[in-house]
């Protein structure tokens, strides 16, 4: 008889996608074994899916999945919650092999509360994880999530397309991430005319971009959207000669487009919502790097994926941008030789915002020290930033850079300060250290700023993340992700990024 697991994780969205690296070790050890995981029900489709789980089972209550667990003949349970209520699942569910991961809890604890360090706080919570396997003799290395598994596309002779497209038409940052495929698709078939699209605000990155040969607007406000607007913009793609779309963006919209477009190859991620309509779906793997994700769309098209974790620039650099953000800096009385910080306190979502007075005491701070902080966003960010230059002194460009003159701003920093947001994407592309500060969202769901010079600051809390994207409000009402990050953390974080730089 096969081992029958069942994993219980009753947490939160980012500790749920953090087993998935569990259930590879198991398959890997046991490949007849069959897995079931008991998750809270709102969580269920993070786990859909997922090539190593064969049953997903919403948590209904403890009576109900205590019965539910007794009539399923389990013979291994795994508790990765390690909680009063996972206990009692464990002690009243007649499983014969049980095993808890190590929590350290109080360790937690007494680092959040009163700042006392430990050894076991050391550890990553996937490690962990892996380590209560051993106790059932499954090794613990070697199982962060792979491409090589898990995916479904079409095989063939070796491609030489004319002409290739992409789709992406989400968020700023997302777009960013997307750069780096451009270049990689013209490095493959450097003969292709490679056509973007995307949305009207985010056209111009792909303009400036020397991978682009061509960009079509997807106007979803206007005539694009409603129910009629793919079929609209389906008839611009139809007729073309595009044999491959590459579909980073996860919508079942954007997967319907290249399907109605009848382009013959379209490749995008095995958890799209139009996953159904496309020839090639990759694994998408929850902790990789959003840029590498996208990368590995490549993957059934020259058999292996490109990511190269070593590139971490990506954004070229305009010239004329850069001499008249030069230019502006100088007139807003930056000095030879004086090092500029930029600094984002902005972000769409007010959960992955850090507090307003800290960043003002940040500036405060840089401007003592002889740095000239610039405080940069969009329009909407005009009356924050506005409080935040009043009580600093720092120079308050909110709302007066395009994403251009935003670029041309970059080689004049010496570091950027954010949120979790579209310009800190930006900063990492160009080769600007910088140091984001997490609330609402982790680096696990895989969109922190990507090379080794960058930081992330968080706390470590069990409630994070909230959100995918982040919210309006903290679900719990304390706001602790953000409150919890003191203007001294980030402070000692930014003086070492810059003493780094220096020398």
């Amino acid at each position: 008889m096969s081992n029958n697991i069942l994993v219980v994780r009753l947490s939160s969205l980012g500790d749920v996608i953090l087993t998935a690296p569990v259930y590879r070790a198991l398959k890997s050890h046991w490949p007849d074994c069959r897995i079931s995981v008991l998750v809270k029900p709102q969580f269920c489709a993070a786990l859909q899916g997922n090539p190593w789980i064969d049953e997903v089972i919403p948590f209904e209550g403890l009576m109900a999945s205590l019965e539910r667990i007794r009539s399923s003949g389990f013979t291994h349970l795994l508790d990765l919650h390690a909680n009063l209520r996972s206990w009692l699942l464990r002690r009243f569910s007649r499983v014969p092999h049980k095993v808890v991961y190590r929590k350290d809890a109080l360790a937690r604890r007494l680092f959040v509360a009163l700042g006392v360090p430990s050894p076991v706080l050391e550890k990553h919570t996937v490690q962990r994880y892996l380590e209560a396997l051993s106790a059932w003799g499954v090794p613990s290395a070697g199982h962060l999530l792979s491409l090589s598994e898990g995916g479904r596309w079409t095989s063939g002779p070796a491609l030489r397309p004319e002409k290739v497209l992409i789709i992406q038409s989400a968020f700023l940052g997302d777009t960013l991430l997307t750069l780096p495929l451009a270049r990689d698709v013209k490095a493959l078939w450097p003969g292709c005319a490679l056509i973007v699209l995307t949305l009207e605000k985010t056209a111009d990155l792909f303009r400036a971009s020397p991978w682009v040969d061509e960009v079509v607007i997807d106007d979803k406000r206007g005539r694009h959207g409603g129910l009629l607007g793919p079929w609209r913009l389906k008839d611009e793609l139809k007729g073309r000669g595009l044999a491959i779309a590459l579909i980073p963006h996860r919508s079942f919209r954007s997967a319907l487009i290249a399907w109605l477009a009848d382009i013959p190859r379209r490749v995008g991620f095995s958890s799209s919502a139009g996953r159904l309509l496309l020839t090639d779906a990759v694994p998408f793997a929850w902790l990789m790097h959003d840029l590498e994700r996208n990368l590995a769309l490549l993957k059934p098209l020259d058999g292996g994926s490109r990511a190269s974790p070593g590139e971490s620039v990506y954004l070229g650099r305009d010239e004329n941008a850069c001499r008249a953000v030069a230019e502006r800096l100088r007139e807003a009385g930056l000095k030879d030789g004086q090092l500029a910080v930029g600094v984002h306190p902005g972000s769409v979502w007010p959960t992955k915002r850090w507090l307003p007075e800290r960043f003002a005491e940040i500036c405060r701070r840089l401007r003592c020290e002889g740095f000239f902080p610039v405080l940069v966003g969009g329009a909407q960010d005009a009356e924050l930033c506005g409080r935040i230059a009043a009580e600093s002194g720092a120079l308050d460009w909110a709302g007066r850079t395009k994403l251009e003159e935003l670029k041309g701003l970059m080689p004049r920093l010496a570091l950027f300060l954010t949120n979790d947001s579209g310009p800190m994407h930006l900063a990492a592309g160009c080769g600007v250290p910088t140091l984001a500060v997490f609330g609402a969202t982790t680096r696990e769901l895989g969109f922190f700023p990507y090379g080794a010079a960058h930081r992330v600051i968080e706390a470590d809390l069990a409630c994070r993340p909230c959100r995918l994207h982040g919210g309006r409000s903290c679900p719990e009402g304390h706001f602790l992700c953000m409150k919890l990050i003191t203007t001294e953390q980030v402070w000692e974080a930014a003086k070492a990024m810059l003493a780094a730089r220096a020398t």
